[in-house]
């Protein structure tokens, strides 16, 4: 399941951590890139920093109180994010994400948006799956989420600059086609509840959906 969502961050947030990226000192991102990967990115990475740190701290917060997030990914961990700059001229080739990190198993990739997209040309996360690519580019404090065990690439930047967090979750869920029934399941029980109420048919789906979780879940 590839899912768009909106607002994961206010314009007063987006507007904090532009001027947080743009104090911080850059590296090649190819330094945080697998063997293989290294070879076809071209962009630079924030360095570790203070500010940096709170920004990923703010940013992770609002990704678990995030009721769509949660739903979708099912976090136990989120890895990163790290913070990513394409100028013009750089791009990201095919490749699919480390499997491990900081000893830590993927299962969900995010890319969340943090320049205007009418602000810079080119820079689509390009997202492969059987019935062909999704280009996704989405407002600032937009975010999409994907399958880590996708192949997907970033379109050349031909104007302007494109500033984003990239990071990781490790799922409670780790199949994903039972994380996508369990995001139907609860979308389908909350569209219930605003319909009706606390009702014999939204108790009924909340204990279906609560019995799946502890049957898939990995805690």
């Amino acid at each position: 399941m590839i899912l768009s969502i909106a607002d994961i961050l206010s314009p007063a947030e987006v507007e904090n951590a532009v001027a947080v990226l743009g104090r911080a000192r850059f590296a090649q991102g190819r330094e945080t890139a697998g063997w293989a990967a290294r070879t076809v990115k071209s962009n630079a990475q924030a360095r570790d920093s203070e500010e940096i740190e709170t920004l990923r701290d703010i940013i992770g917060e609002r990704l678990k109180a995030h009721a769509i997030f949660e739903m979708a990914a099912r976090p136990k961990r989120l890895i990163g994010p790290m913070f990513s700059r394409y100028k013009s001229g750089d791009a990201y080739g095919e490749h699919v994400d480390e499997p491990i990190m900081d000893g830590v198993r993927t299962d969900l990739s995010f890319t969340l948006f943090l320049s205007a997209p009418e602000t810079y040309d080119g820079g689509e996360l390009i997202i492969a799956s059987p019935a062909g690519e999704d280009a996704v580019k989405l407002p600032a404090g937009s975010a999409v989420v994907y399958p880590s065990t996708t192949l997907h690439r970033v379109a050349p930047i031909t104007r302007g600059e494109r500033l984003a967090a990239v990071g990781w979750v490790r799922s409670l869920i780790r199949d994903a086609a039972q994380r996508e029934l369990l995001f139907e399941l609860d979308t389908a029980r909350r569209q219930i509840f605003e319909r009706e109420g606390s009702s014999a048919t939204f108790n009924l789906v909340s204990k279906s959906l609560a019995n799946l979780i502890r049957m898939w879940s990995e805690d």
